[in-house]
């Protein structure tokens, strides 16, 4: 039986939740003992790991993700699907592994860290988490990532204690990448029958499979390539600011990833039993993502001058900065989501995502040649905010005449207001001398002037979010 959507977000918010713990515990942790320049080496060497992880995958956390959810419940068509789509995935991973073992041995300029995460590559052969997001089962991931990341939190913390363990952090989490992926597996094998793959079959779903990996690509280039643009163009410390800064920065993004994945599923399914609502879930979607984002974004920027000190140490200032560019990003990226999971991809339209990413890349990369080598990690976080509008505008000006775009910025404007208005009163308190009292006192006042905001903000409005709220209050 399905679970219900509210009981599916909060499996998958704990799960994109429990992807950034990792990070989030140990950033004040690791930041402080391996510097900007071993982050920098880390993340530069899981820049690189995740292109080949990426073309192990394709496009299958959307298409695999959509395939399963429109055939779930035949365990047949199941069992065929998911034996035909996976077969390329797995032959994509033994030629990928084997292209990046001659990347480490010849190209790799930190030859031991590339190797360490050549697990990490290896993982990619292993993910199956597209199967159980059109399932549906967000308990068996959730469950997963549960043991895996508490291990890993303890084990950097045992095993990394100064600057020289670089490479037993590397290890501790291209270690944990893998066996996450491998667990999952007993389960998996539960719920299919073995089904002898066929190239006839197998091939149908190359194409449209590589059109939405053309979109991974493409996003890739404004998500990762900055890393790796920032290494080549300036230097390690770079990199390590800008990674630094996107640890604390995926939190309101994990929110809007575990409602798109949740709904992606949801959508294509009602599709393809003639069940649409589009409006209602649309609408109160958005409304939900831009009150998680905004408020968290424009919250997080309010406190930024004290929270960046405080959490990372000394010699981080950069990250101040950082934060107040690439933060405004995420409500770009918030509203796009929405209509990306919840409308072009259940109706197949992926030509627009497509281009939209594409646009989006183009965008990041101008900007970044041209900002990188005079404002280094400022540059790339302009190029990022720039490249999220771009597509988020893109998408909403192709559909402006399926869909009341304009209604639905009109109905999300209040979290918006309340939001700046927080990051006004806040950024002006400044009467308590002690870091960590200011803080504590700014998160009070700002949830406050938030919530008081928003809610009065909505009173014109309350009837038509009370009818949305009872539409799909038992989906």
């Amino acid at each position: 039986m399905v679970n219900s959507i509210k009981k599916n977000f909060i499996y998958n918010a704990f799960y994109q939740i429990l992807a950034l713990i990792t990070p989030l515990v140990t950033t004040p942790y690791i930041s402080r003992i391996l510097r900007p320049e071993g982050i920098g080496m880390y993340s530069y060497g899981y820049s690189v790991a995740y292109y080949f992880v990426m073309f192990i995958m394709l496009g299958l956390n959307n298409y695999g993700n959509r395939t399963i959810a429109s055939v779930r419940d035949n365990r047949f068509l199941l069992s065929k699907s998911f034996s035909n789509i996976y077969v390329t995935q797995f032959c994509l991973g033994i030629l990928l592994i084997f292209m990046y073992m001659i990347y480490c041995f010849s190209l790799a300029e930190e030859k031991t860290v590339s190797l360490i995460l050549s697990l990490y590559v290896i993982s990619g052969m292993f993910d199956v988490n597209w199967f159980f997001y059109g399932m549906e089962e967000f308990n068996v991931t959730v469950t997963r990532n549960v043991a895996v990341k508490i291990l890993t939190v303890l084990a950097i913390f045992w095993l990394v204690r100064d600057s020289g363990d670089v490479y037993k952090y590397c290890f501790i989490m291209a270690a944990g990448f893998l066996i996450s992926q491998i667990c999952v597996w007993p389960f998996l094998l539960n719920r299919i029958d073995f089904v002898k793959p066929k190239w006839s079959e197998a091939r149908k779903h190359i194409k449209p499979n590589l059109v939405l990996f053309t979109t991974t690509l493409a996003v890739s280039l404004f998500k990762i390539m900055d890393k790796i643009m920032l290494g080549i163009m300036t230097n390690s410390a770079q990199v390590g600011f800008y990674e630094s800064s996107e640890k604390v920065i995926n939190i309101p993004i994990a929110f809007v990833t575990a409602l798109g994945t949740v709904m992606l599923p949801r959508m294509t399914n009602l599709i393809s039993n003639g069940k649409e609502k589009d409006s209602s879930f649309i609408s109160l979607s958005l409304l939900f993502a831009m009150v998680l984002t905004c408020s968290l974004c424009l919250g997080i920027m309010s406190i930024s001058d004290i929270f960046v000190p405080l959490f990372y140490g000394k010699g981080y200032t950069e990250c101040t900065s950082l934060f107040m560019i690439l933060l405004p990003s995420c409500i770009f990226l918030a509203f796009a989501n929405v209509i990306r999971t919840q409308y072009l991809l259940p109706h197949k339209m992926d030509r627009i995502y497509v281009t939209s990413a594409f646009i989006g890349a183009t965008v990041n990369i101008f900007i970044n040649i041209l900002l990188i080598r005079h404002f280094a990690a400022k540059g790339a976080a302009i190029g990022t905010l720039f490249a999220e509008a771009a597509v988020c505008i893109y998408q909403c000006f192709k559909i402006r005449k399926k869909i009341p775009v304009g209604k639905y910025v009109i109905q999300t404007l209040p979290a918006f207001i309340a939001g700046i208005g927080m990051l006004f009163v806040v950024r002006s308190v400044k009467f308590i001398e002690n870091e960590i009292g200011a803080l504590i006192c700014k998160v009070i006042i700002g949830a406050i002037i938030y919530i008081v905001l928003f809610l009065f903000l909505c009173i014109p409005k309350w009837n038509e979010y009370k009818k949305m709220f009872e539409e799909i209050k038992n989906a």
